[in-house]
């Protein structure tokens, strides 16, 4: 029995619209789902529903090829029957006969044989792509009503009324049409009065001035369910999809990508128009004049909240999305007699009128524009791009810059968040730029690069940001979970070492803080993980991750030999471990001075050198000596500018083009070269990375002649976030095994630092004082930048937890600060610390086993942190 819903009156009755896609409309179980979602929007809102929806999933793609080859009547014909058999077919699975349906197939196969068909004239073209949705919204229709729901079919074209705009192309007009939304109680009370408290229409189709049928375009349904929202002054718009609402990237690109829980209309706008393909941008528009709040829903998930788009969301600067589109065409225009010359911008413009092109992006110099044309906006063919250089050439010279994909940074305050994009300056800076574009409402900031560069670039731009503190990910008004999180089940992780051991760190607490506590057990698990690596021959720690001395012992009782790269460390080992055999030592000094080679070289360990200079200095040093030589092979990796070794900008490693320089001051020193050395990152979580590098060296080492061994470095990854998935050690296992078969030649040696000792290490730091300034809250800390320097130096993300009130609900998210006197002087932003936070609690800094005590200092004469360990 259909639910009861208000009935019909004067007054502009309560509806819901809700818009569901191809994916949404093709299976039986996702109908059920619509049909209960329409029933629990009545009985529990006492609301009316409008369903508008696509065309099953493919069915447009079809439509569209038989509009493409008009004059091919056999495909023409073959794609007909294809249809006719699926819609029959999926009639079957739902157990429905409708005349209405038999009645629509018979159309469809009669268009094939319109007269017009063969011309391909528009008005046939948007007849046939209409189609679809005529199917689809009958076979809706017809199910529902078997499952007892007094369902109407409403045709979209009697309410949604296409008009032409100034300057449209015929092609525009029929086939991606603008449409009138100005709602009135009239019309509201007549649709009211047209059918039954439940219906479905159409989304995409509308009718045309000349009472045809016209198309919106593609994503055209998302835009009607806004048309018919604004029309009837609905409650709200829910457009229902197959993912759970709009995000900070592309989900499927980005699997950290954060769901976006809430925006207001301008910036949902922006990110809708920049790339995101969950809403079409052209939906905002109505629902933001007519006031009508929108929700994006996952029909999958049909009770995740999904995101709310309305005038009411909190206003919190930062970066709430980064997209990207692909298929830009970059059109630039250069002539020095622009410089100045009235109306020279004016005649240009005015051939992309005359062209029915719409311009995008604009960058422009004295003697150049550069301007974007969006296929998405276009009929961007190729016909029409020559037509456009050759108008354009009798004013300037052209050139056409394709295929180019653009990124965009969308948020509000980009002026003002400036200074936290330089690690984004930083990655655009090793690629080629061909337009950098900042919106003039301050909301996108946008870059046109090649389009093979924009989806490797979209996961490392979106870490950049978040770790940054330019996307505030931990404002809960805004970002929800990552879809890593929504996508794949829950598992429970174990709760890590320091949640077993919270009692005993509380208790080492009370002797001072700041203090470090190590956990062997830890760092023999890490150590067993990559001794388990079958590829791997000889395995070194890099000592300047952690030099404590309880971690120097474990890891060498696991095999470990190690990597120094300063005379200190070097006497620090072997204070500790004083009977290691030299030929478990690397040396790696940069831009060392002359005593600190001769101290290593007299040791007897592997010494290191990067660069000819030191052969030519001192040769009498290395005559007669065995060496590593460290190479550079022109790119760097890792999670921070400040952490890439590789390429021009870092300063080490030999170049590969001045290899032949090398080796002549190698054989003038009499000095033999035994192995080859590469390190360019830190933070890296491509298992690939090593196969290449090992790849390149390799090609090198075959030319030298006396090389045994080749060491690819460390670098491996780390999950500082608890919600990032782990290093793949076994990608990175594959990885080696591969190449290391293609070149069995040569020993595989690595140095990993950070993967060994930052799990195993946390940070304790006592509470001093909890402050609120123009509604922020911070909370201090008796240790900072001077305890950990990481965030400050390289804006590193620690997890930060109060080990005091573990238990507690999180609060209001805080910056958690220390005492130095630096405004640099933060630990962690938009932390959620309990509301109860206070004066003596103890917080835990997380994955602070790396980097951390090392490079404690004592800026502002404060002492340094104290260290313990613990071993069970």
């Amino acid at each position: 029995m259909s639910p009861s819903a208000p009935a019909a009156g004067a007054d502009a009755p309560d509806w819901i619209v809700l818009k569901f896609g191809g994916t949404s409309v093709s299976r039986r179980h996702r109908w059920d789902t619509i049909g209960r979602l329409m029933k629990r929007r009545v009985e529990e809102e006492g609301a009316r529903v409008l369903v508008v929806v696509s065309a099953l999933s493919g069915v447009t793609n079809e439509l569209q090829a038989i509009c493409d080859s008009p004059a091919d009547r056999a495909a023409r014909h073959a794609r007909i029957a294809a249809l006719v058999h699926r819609h029959e077919d999926f009639a079957t699975e739902l157990g429905v006969t409708s005349p209405e349906l038999t009645e629509r197939l018979a159309t469809l196969v009669t268009l094939g044989d319109d007269p017009r068909a063969d011309a391909g004239a528009l008005d046939w073209q948007a007849e046939v792509l209409a189609q679809g949705e005529l199917l689809s919204s009958t076979l809706g229709v017809a199910y529902l009503r078997t499952q007892g729901l007094d369902v109407g079919w409403t045709d979209s074209r009697e309410w949604i009324h296409a008009r032409p705009l100034p300057n449209q192309t015929d092609w525009a007009k029929r086939l991606s049409a603008s449409c009138d939304y100005t709602g009135d109680a009239g019309l509201r009370a007549r649709f009211a009065a047209a059918g039954p408290a439940l219906r479905i229409a159409q989304g995409f189709i509308a009718r045309a001035p000349d009472g045809g049928t016209a198309i919106l375009g593609r994503g055209g349904s998302d835009t009607s369910a806004a048309y018919f929202g604004a029309l009837l002054g609905a409650r709200r718009v829910e457009i229902w999809t197959d993912v759970p609402g709009m995000f900070s990237a592309n989900p499927r690109a980005v699997p950290d990508a954060r769901l976006l829980s809430r925006l207001d209309y301008e910036e949902a706008q922006e990110i809708a128009t920049t790339g995101a393909k969950v809403l079409h941008p052209r939906c905002i528009h109505p629902c933001r004049e007519a006031r009508v709040p929108l929700w994006i829903r996952d029909t999958e998930r049909p009770d995740m909240p999904g995101t709310v788009i309305d005038s009411s969301a909190t206003t919190i600067p930062g970066v709430k999305a980064i997209s990207s589109r692909r298929g830009i065409v970059l059109v630039s225009m250069e002539t020095i007699g622009m410089w100045q010359q009235v109306g020279f911008l004016s005649d240009v413009f005015e051939r992309f009128k005359a062209h029915g092109l719409s311009i995008d992006l604009i960058g422009s110099s004295e003697a150049n524009v550069t301007v974007s044309l969006d296929p998405s906006d276009n009929l961007v063919s190729t016909n029409v791009l020559d037509a456009l250089c050759a108008d354009l050439a009798q004013v300037c010279r052209v050139k056409v810059i394709a295929p180019c994909a653009a990124i965009t940074l969308v948020g509000r305050g980009m002026r003002s968040m400036l200074h936290k994009l330089s690690d984004v300056w930083a990655e655009f800076g090793r690629e080629r730029v061909h337009l950098i574009s900042q919106s003039s409402n301050d909301l996108n900031l946008t870059f046109v690069v090649d389009e093979g560069l924009a989806e490797g670039m979209l996961p490392r731009l979106h870490a950049l940001l978040a770790q940054s503190g330019a996307m505030p990910v931990s404002e809960a008004a805004v970002f929800g979970p990552s879809w890593r999180r929504i996508d794949q089940p829950a598992t429970l992780r174990p709760p890590t070492w320091w949640q077993r051991q919270s009692g005993r760190l509380l208790h080492l607490a009370q002797a001072g803080t700041p203090r470090y506590v190590y956990h062997l057990p830890t760092v023999r698990e890490r150590a067993r993980e990559i001794a388990g690596v079958a590829a791997i021959d000889r395995r070194f720690f890099a000592l300047k991750a952690n030099p404590h001395p309880r971690v120097l012992q474990a890891l060498e009782a696991e095999g470990f030999g190690f990597e120094c790269v300063s005379r200190g460390e070097l006497e620090h080992l072997y204070r500790v471990l004083p009977s290691l055999a030299p030929d478990r030592v690397l040396f790696t000094p940069s831009f060392a001075p002359r005593g600190e080679y001769a101290a290593a070289l007299d040791k007897g360990v592997f010494v290191t050198i990067d660069s000819a200079t030191p052969l030519r200095q001192w040769p009498e040093l290395f005559r007669g000596r065995d060496v590593v030589l460290r190479l550079d092979p022109g790119f760097g990796h890792g999670h921070h500018e400040k952490v890439r070794t590789g390429g021009k900008d870092a300063k080490f490693g030999l170049a590969a083009e001045a290899l032949p320089e090398f080796l002549d001051a190698a054989r003038a020193a009499g000095a033999r070269i035994i192995g080859l050395h590469a390190h360019i990152g830190s933070g890296i979580h491509d298992a690939r990375h090593w196969h290449t590098v090992y790849a390149q060296l390799a090609s090198l080492a075959e030319g030298i002649g006396t090389v045994g061994f080749i060491d690819v470095g460390g670098g491996l990854g780390v999950a500082y976030d608890p919600e990032a998935e782990p290093f793949d050690v076994a990608a990175y296992a594959a990885a080696l095994a591969e190449v290391k078969a293609a070149y069995p030649q040569y020993a595989l040696w690595v140095e990993p630092g950070r993967y060994l000792v930052a799990e195993c290490g946390v940070l304790l730091l006592g509470v001093t004082q909890v402050t609120r300034k123009q509604g922020l809250r911070r909370v201090g800390a008796d240790g900072g930048m001077n305890a950990l320097l990481r965030p400050a130096l390289y804006n590193a993300w620690h997890e930060i937890v109060n080990l005091t009130r573990l238990d507690d609900p999180a609060g209001d998210a805080c910056d958690v600060v220390g005492p130095i006197c630096e405004t640099g002087d933060v630990i962690g932003r938009q932390r959620r610390l309990p509301e109860a936070t206070a004066e003596g609690d103890v917080l835990l800094v997380g994955h602070a086993g790396a980097y951390g005590a090392v490079m404690a200092n004592r800026y502002n004469l404060r002492e340094l942190p104290q260290e313990d360990v613990i071993d069970d």
